[in-house]
């Protein structure tokens, strides 16, 4: 008698389990997101090229360009298309400058796969992108011209890179814009309980943290490698003379980067650089589009 009450009870509980998983199911597809708040906006005109590992597209937007160039370095996981994403902040930029009814610089996105650094060469095999950078950029200006004025636009990773070019090559570039840059007091090669007080006083998630010295360690092999490239570090030798600069991050940015940009902003400012620092109340690339778009066209 007591094998089929048990069979009885296994088939009642399996059943019950097949409706949770159901109802489950069906509201996991009821409340599931239905699409994406999109930008209305006039794409640029586009046209794409190779160069050695450099990947890159030109944008003009269609009622002509001014003559400056911003360089865009994406960031991670995105790739040289970005620019005319109709979901992304950089379609907000361009209907920021169409409905001001602004000549537009001339847009270079550039990219060497979904996550990269620029660094000089040094210990690690994958460094040494910047220099291949650096060498690429007066081919690309021979193919659409010389700019008036050569600027830098970055998010995230993007930002990193475009603070290190900027800083390590200031006569090259008149402005920066640098979202969300991951920037950190504490250097990669720190001490666990260095970086885990880090964790405490950023409010970064452990697990991006982890990520983001994994990726660093990948293209820099020791402390003194890793201030060659530290914007920090970096903005100790800069003068008046340098790019001026716009800082933005989120209070609540996830990969802790806020602490360490607002203290760019502050010796940026001791040192006598232009610099536009706009703290943000949000999470990680949290941008406020209207100020990034005016100060590329100023």
């Amino acid at each position: 008698m007591k094998a089929p009450r048990l069979e009885k009870r296994a088939r009642y509980l399996l059943s019950a389990l097949a409706v949770v998983a159901l109802l489950w199911l069906g509201w996991t597809e009821l409340t599931r997101t239905r699409g994406d708040q999109k930008v209305v906006f006039q794409p640029a005109a586009k046209t794409c090229g190779v160069d050695g590992p450099l990947r890159y597209c030109v944008y003009r937007a269609v009622g002509g360009v001014n003559g400056d160039i911003v360089y865009h370095l994406h960031g991670r996981g995105l790739d040289e298309g970005v620019w005319n994403d109709d979901t992304y902040f950089t379609a907000m930029l361009q209907a920021r400058w169409q409905a001001q009814g602004a000549t537009a610089p001339t847009v270079v996105t550039l990219s060497y796969g979904p996550t990269w650094l620029l660094t000089p060469k040094g210990g690690k095999a994958d460094s040494g992108l910047l220099d291949d950078m650096m060498r690429r950029l007066p081919a690309i200006e021979a193919r659409i011209g010389q700019p008036r004025r050569r600027m830098l636009l970055g998010e995230s990773m993007g930002g990193l890179n475009v603070l290190v070019a900027g800083l390590s090559h200031p006569s090259e570039f008149a402005k920066v814009a640098a979202l969300c840059p991951g920037v950190y007091v504490d250097s990669p090669f720190a001490s666990l309980p260095t970086l885990a007080a880090a964790l405490r006083r950023t409010g970064a998630n452990p697990k991006i943290a982890f990520g983001v010295r994994t990726l660093a360690r990948t293209y820099v092999a020791d402390e003194a490698e890793w201030r060659r490239v530290s914007p920090l570090a970096l903005i100790d030798q800069a003068t008046p003379r340098y790019p001026k600069l716009y800082l933005s991050c989120g209070l609540y940015d996830a990969y802790g980067n806020f602490e360490g940009t607002e203290r760019l902003a502050r010796a940026a400012r001791e040192h006598g650089v232009e610099t536009e620092w706009t703290p943000l109340y949000g999470g990680h690339c949290a941008t406020d589009v209207n100020s990034v778009a005016d100060f590329l066209l100023r």
